[in-house]
């Protein structure tokens, strides 16, 4: 029925469209590069909640750390690190929803993996240097592809044609023995029609926890064409990343004692020593190719297709001691008259995946009426296997013997139509429905080798609305209204759940804009059912473990502005305050299922604030000093005090300097970074756990907690300089 409603719609809004064309044709025309995320982005008034980052913007603080850590100051964001410095594994939580429910595209393609919706930046090191703009939208926001926003959709431009033939060599030294080496350039526009442009990248870090080592590559390649009302871009990206693990985190003890250290890789010798092994790391490769072609018909009239696919495959190595002979399949071995069971082994677990995707959009604009239309569809095959690449008793296995295969399979189709008609110059409304329909078919083993058969379809109708009013040229209110649902990923359905997660958004807002003040303030309530919350705990790999918590609900407000303070101060502050419940919260206590009633939800805390403060004396110079102040959180959803991350407040210190006027040069602009510049100890992210413990007094079951924390980085820095030519 679903099906049978969306594609009407479609096509009533299309003639609807035309037949406005046939009145009128004074649209300005477009710039065509601007059309390739019309369709997941919003306009400056619109009535979605949002933030816009430019490439000039980003590039200020780009000295090498993961795009999480460049959004750190967004409102009601949160950004993690394992490693402790930004460099390898980072996440970002957006109204406390993790990095899996932020919906991420590039060049309107979902970025997040199919299977586990997550977020892995680490493949894509020093992205940020080719990225042209982003827009954040927090709650559902638009109709965008891929996973549904539960937290956050973000969207993001990859670089323009750039008309002008320029080079850029940026290099950046820093703590932890941190370097940074980039190598950009463009043609320019040959013949006004053709331009090629490419990075590439390297990045290397210890990182601020033990042995957390980065080393990763990337490398961005586009050409261009253009003339008159076409426009037909290939893009090709990817990155190669090796990280040491350093996933495990620590306890209370040992972060008050040697806050750095990382058990990852830890055994015992023959002789009864201490070791780590030393290859004890992430290693994935991943590449995208993208093919966007937007034509303009006239000045009312234009239409999209992008087209892509994805192919990533790498492994975990991990040294296993003592490990069980049979779970691994190695076959039988006996040594001086006695069976051996168990062997010290190295193994690796691999991902092995194709992502295609394809994505049709028309658009039709006059004065009044805007209308964008669209159509996705995807396709993922993703491969899970284990292999022991070495036994300190191999017996008679081969080399890379599989112990475990698995397979994934997911196919998307998406729908939407979605509109804004401007009434007059004090009203707009706005209206969006889309459609997902989703297959997941699973076969094989999981890597605790339990067989995995899940053959799901779901069909989702998510419908948007709102409204905008301006009061004034410098005030506008606005209210919008948007419905998500979301299926459950891999790691769900490895825990038996099945049910998709539903939400009801509602947000009020209003913007006010004078000469030198901007004030964006909204009021937002989003309203679940069976929401997917963390529980705290993570898997063998790190990766955390969600249960469905009924209804459940946030209720926050958010302010973010831009204030001139005289001529040569801008002050950006932003506040989030939130209440973030689990209305009915059930859990096992003592053996037995306990209710406890409205729960804080998991990793949300109720007050995040930014500040960035900018000083520019000159035109070539600026300061800008940045403060963070997330309040405290818990781990777990049932309020326990073992569970709780403090509060923290960290400052940063960002100096650029622009110098011109060198012979044979354009520019060299000079950056530096300090983190922490009052060397706070602090941690931002963790996890918590329980276990049942009926051991110590038999007959009797005792829930036993416990945590384990990533501290951060103390006082750090980056010095940074980009030559362009």
């Amino acid at each position: 029925m679903k099906r049978i409603f969306i594609f009407p719609v479609l096509l009533l809004t299309v003639a609807l469209s035309w037949a406005q064309e046939q009145q009128s044709d004074t649209t300005q025309v477009e710039q065509l590069g601007e059309v390739f995320l019309k369709h997941v982005r919003v306009e400056a008034d619109s009535p979605i909640t949002h933030s816009n980052l430019s490439k000039e913007e980003i590039a200020t603080r780009n000295l090498g750390q993961d795009i999480p850590i460049l959004l750190n100051y967004l409102p009601a964001t949160v950004s993690t690190s394992d490693a402790g410095a930004g460099i390898g594994y980072t996440g970002l939580r957006v109204r406390g929803s993790d990095a899996s429910r932020v919906n991420v595209t590039i060049n309107g393609i979902p970025y997040n993996d199919s299977e586990s919706q997550g977020i892995f930046w680490v493949n894509l090191p020093d992205f940020a240097s080719s990225v042209q703009s982003l827009q954040l939208q927090r709650g559902v926001g638009t109709s965008t592809n891929g996973s549904g926003a539960f937290g956050a959709s973000l969207n993001i431009q990859t670089d323009d044609a750039s008309k002008e033939a320029f080079g850029q060599f940026a290099t950046a030294v820093g703590s932890f023995n941190t370097f940074k080496n980039t190598l950009q350039f463009s043609t320019g526009l040959l013949k006004d029609r053709i331009e090629i442009s490419g990075r590439l990248s390297r990045i290397t870090s210890d990182g601020y926890i033990d042995r957390a080592s980065s080393d990763l590559r990337s490398y961005f390649v586009q050409g261009s064409y253009q003339d008159g009302n076409t426009l037909i871009k290939a893009v090709v990206f990817g990155g190669h990343e090796e990280t040491y693990q350093s996933w495990f985190g620590i306890d209370q003890a040992t972060l008050d004692s040697d806050r750095t250290f990382n058990p990852a890789g830890i055994y015992t010798d023959a002789n009864g020593n201490v070791q780590f092994y030393d290859n004890q790391v992430d290693n994935y490769a991943q590449d995208h190719y993208q093919l966007l072609w937007n034509q303009r018909f006239n000045n009312r009239w234009s239409a999209n297709l992008s087209l892509n696919y994805t192919y990533g495959r790498g492994y975990f190595e991990e040294y296993k001691e003592d490990a069980d002979r049979a779970f691994h399949e190695l076959p039988p071995v006996t040594i001086d008259g006695e069976e051996v069971t168990t062997s010290d082994l190295i193994r690796r677990r691999w991902l092995d995946n194709d992502f295609y995707a394809a994505n049709l959009n028309v658009s039709y604009s006059d004065d009044q009426l805007e209308v964008d239309s669209g159509l996705f569809v995807s396709r993922y095959d993703g491969d899970h296997f284990g292999e022991v690449i070495w036994a300190r008793v191999p017996g008679e296995s081969e080399i890379r013997d599989r112990y475990y295969f698995g397979n994934g399979d997911k196919r998307e189709t998406t729908v939407f139509s979605k509109a804004t008609w401007r009434i007059d110059d004090t009203w707009s409304v706005y209206g969006d429905l889309q459609g997902r329909f989703i297959n997941y078919q699973t076969t094989g083993l999981t890597s605790d080798k339990i067989a995995l058969a899940v053959d799901e379809s779901y069909s989702f109708f998510n419908p948007k609305t709102g409204v905008s009013y301006r009061l004034s040229d410098q005030n506008q209110f606005y209210f919008s209204y948007g419905r998500a649902n979301r299926e459950p990923r891999r790691q769900d359905f490895e825990q038996g759940i099945t049910t998709p997660e539903k939400l009801d958004d509602f947000e009020l807002g209003w913007r006010l804009a004078t000469g030198k003040v901007q004030v964006n303030t909204n009021v937002y309530f989003m309203n679940y059912q069976d929401q997917l919350v963390l529980t705290g705990e993570l898997d063998d790999v790190g990766a955390p473990i969600r249960t469905t918590s009924g209804e459940s609900y946030r209720l926050g407000l958010e302010v973010d502005a831009s204030i001139g303070l005289g001529e040569h101060f801008v002050w950006r502050p932003n506040l989030a305050l939130s209440e973030n419940k689990n209305k009915d919260f059930v859990t096992s206590i003592d053996g037995e299922l306990v209710n406890l009633g409205k729960t804080n939800i998991s990793f949300s805390p109720s007050v995040i604030a930014g500040s960035i403060l900018e000083y520019r004396p000159i035109d070539k110079l600026q300061f800008a000093f940045l403060s963070k102040f997330v309040g405290e959180q818990y781990m777990g959803n049932v309020d326990s005090e073992v569970s709780k991350l403090d509060s923290y407040f960290v400052n940063d210190l960002n100096i650029v300097y622009t110098i011109e006027g060198i012979p044979f040069l354009d520019s060299i602009v000079l950056t530096g970074l300090v983190n922490n510049i009052f060397n706070t100890e602090y941690v931002s992210n963790g996890y918590y756990f329980t276990f049942d413990d009926d051991f110590s007094n038999p007959g009797t079951i005792t829930t036993v907690e416990g945590a384990g924390f990533y501290p951060q980085a103390t006082i750090n820095f980056l010095l940074g300089a980009t030559i362009n030519f």
